[in-house]
């Protein structure tokens, strides 16, 4: 059987290079892999975001390597890749969906506008202060990996006005593949985890020790090695293998599994 290819979407403002580390894991594992540039950012650039041109950017990335995936996304990109899982569940194999773990309130939202418009206005729209927050968070190589793809300074009110419509908890309640909630041990979108998680069919929750919100460039190792584990996992039960029979007969409607919770190094 040919491994299961892999789709990355990436968080806000940055773009596809900022998976660098995980593709090369997964092709090292034998998986293709492609880290999606999303409207607005990227090589995108020139494109308004929107929710469904991000959900159709991954369907058609998807489609073309063959239509099923494992679906992962981070922040901005996970909330898309809960979307599209939720409304695509033909070309999801499994999602993991990191750092979103927070539904997008509209007063949480309004304030982080206020706030992108204010940095909006700077000389330079918030270029410099941007890279600062990169080079004062972000290891070094980490920080070449999400600079390489260009900062997307000016999408802001289009993801924004965006997210305010998105109803992630409701969205994964609709998600038929297991789903692995990803979490650095100090992201501050981690407020509702356990709702998040009880929301899902077959849901498992993932939180690294010292990472934070960009859980994927802080752990990097870690991080990609939940992505292997979710591969064979997925690859289990799409051979049938043991736990497949019990897992199809509770996306069927049987009982809920109980939800694991894992802390990893």
């Amino acid at each position: 059987m040919e491994a299961l290819p892999v789709v990355l979407a990436h968080g806000v403002r940055s773009s596809g290079t900022m998976w660098r580390a995980q593709v090369g894991a997964l092709e090292a594992a034998g998986h293709r892999a492609v880290a999606v540039d999303l409207p607005g950012h990227g090589a995108r650039r020139g494109q308004r975001f929107t929710l469904d041109g991000a959900v159709d950017a991954l369907g058609a990335t998807i489609d073309d390597l063959g239509g099923r995936a494992l679906v992962v996304g981070l922040s901005l990109g996970g909330y898309v890749a809960v979307a599209h899982a939720a409304r695509r569940p033909e070309q999801v194999a499994g999602l993991v969906a990191a750092a979103c773990c927070t539904r997008p309130r509209r007063v949480a939202v309004g304030g982080w506008a206020l706030l992108a418009r204010g940095i909006g206005l700077l000389p330079d729209a918030g270029a410099g202060l941007n890279q600062l927050m990169v080079d004062l968070t972000l290891a070094a190589e980490a920080a070449a990996d999400v600079a390489a793809g260009g900062f997307a300074l000016d999408v802001m009110d289009d993801v924004l006005r965006e997210v305010g419509t998105l109803r992630p908890v409701e969205d994964l309640a609709r998600v038929q593949a297991p789903v692995w909630l990803v979490n650095g041990r100090w992201d501050h979108f981690r407020t509702e985890e356990r709702r998040f998680l009880r929301a899902c069919r077959d849901g498992r929750l993932v939180v690294l020790r010292g990472a934070r919100h960009l859980v994927s460039l802080d752990a990097p190792v870690a991080f990609s090695r939940v992505l292997l584990e979710a591969l064979d996992h997925v690859a289990t039960l799409e051979a049938g293998g043991p736990g497949a029979a019990a897992d199809e007969g509770r996306r069927a409607g049987g009982a809920r599994p109980p939800a694991d919770v894992l802390t990893a190094p």
